[in-house]
């Protein structure tokens, strides 16, 4: 049955950011990325607007049929190439916030996510992009900046440009039930959402400390590039700005370096908090010199290792960890809050 257009943009318009159009267009990928993105944060869905009829012309043209793997390579995409970046980026920081506790997670966790989401934009519309090779790239890289918020960067990168260079087209394939890609949808989305939502609801101090940690590398890393800092800035804001306009806030004023002053005072309270509970797991008062925090280091490692408790091993095991995580924390060193601004 051939598709409408007409349907499509109503479609569009009534549930365009959950992606309704394109699961009746048979683009079940693209469905599945808005509904992860909410249409793209909005941008791609209104972008749409232009492109829905040829959505709807490729439907037809390929109802019954898919091209054949044999056909060349598609041509080369900076758009679906930065939207592979960014979605790879937005699946790793979700990872980083649900999973970050997880062991070996920046070895396994990380650049699965990470891949995961670029080839979800890979699979967009009549193309795909090689599984293996997209993965190996990230699994690749993940580990030159492990323990490292920022490798969700170098990582996005690695895997987009592998995607890129194996692109080819969607090979055919017979047509699906309604409820086979709908289950199928479910599944993948309750995949990406289930972990989030329990990270949120459950264990929310934990959840924003992630998220501020995050945040802040970041900001640190785009110093570097001023252009790109505002850029991103901006798109960290925009949340914010919909909240204020929302719930308004009449004793503050709206220019943007006061903004981004609340933003920034904001994220460094989280890490104000945790340097005084990493002094308070080491046992020192907050002050403490670098050479006081490594000699209580070495004297708590001492007397919690492991190996030298065998009757009480969890309650050891899980001192040694704290000790550890504590003295990471206060062995970087701490930016005076004018740096990233």
């Amino acid at each position: 049955m051939a598709k409408g257009l007409l349907l499509t943009y109503a479609l569009w318009a009534v549930g365009g950011p959950a992606g309704l159009h394109h699961l009746y267009l048979g683009r079940d990928s693209h469905a599945l990325l808005w509904m992860l993105t909410l249409g793209g944060g909005g941008v791609g869905w209104l972008w749409e607007f232009w492109k829905l009829p040829s959505f709807v012309a490729q439907a037809n043209r390929a109802q019954g049929q898919r091209q054949s793997s044999g056909r060349r390579t598609p041509p080369l995409s900076l758009i679906r190439f930065a939207a592979q970046m960014i979605v790879g980026i937005y699946f790793g920081l979700v990872a980083l916030i649900s999973f970050s506790f997880m062991a070996n997670f920046y070895i396994v966790g990380l650049p699965l996510a990470i891949g995961l989401g670029v080839l979800l934009v890979a699979a967009v519309g009549n193309q795909t992009s090689d599984f293996k090779n997209t993965l190996g790239a990230a699994f690749l890289t993940s580990p030159l900046f492990y323990g490292r918020p920022i490798a969700i960067l170098p990582i996005s990168l690695a895997a987009s440009i592998t995607a890129q260079k194996h692109r080819r087209y969607k090979a055919s394939f017979g047509s699906e039930t309604l409820s086979v890609r709908l289950y199928r949808l479910g599944l993948a989305y309750l995949a990406f959402t289930g972990p989030l939502a329990y990270s949120a609801l459950c264990n929310t101090a934990a959840t924003l400390s992630y998220v501020a940690e995050t945040l802040d590398s970041f900001l640190s890393w785009f110093s570097f590039f001023p252009l790109l800092g505002r850029l991103m800035e901006s798109v960290l804001l925009l949340p914010y700005r919909v909240w204020r306009l929302l719930v308004g806030d009449p004793g503050f004023s709206s220019t943007y370096f006061q903004e981004w002053e609340k933003l920034y005072e904001f994220v460094r309270s989280f890490q104000d908090e945790k340097r005084q509970l990493a002094y308070q797991a080491l046992g020192l008062s907050e002050g403490a010199t670098n050479e006081e925090v490594h000699r209580r280091y070495r004297e708590l490692v001492k007397i919690w290792h492991p190996d030298h408790n065998r009757h009480q091993t969890e309650e050891a095991q899980r001192h040694f960890l704290e000790i550890q995580a504590a003295y990471e924390v206060l062995s970087q060193p701490r930016k005076p809050r004018g740096s990233s601004r």
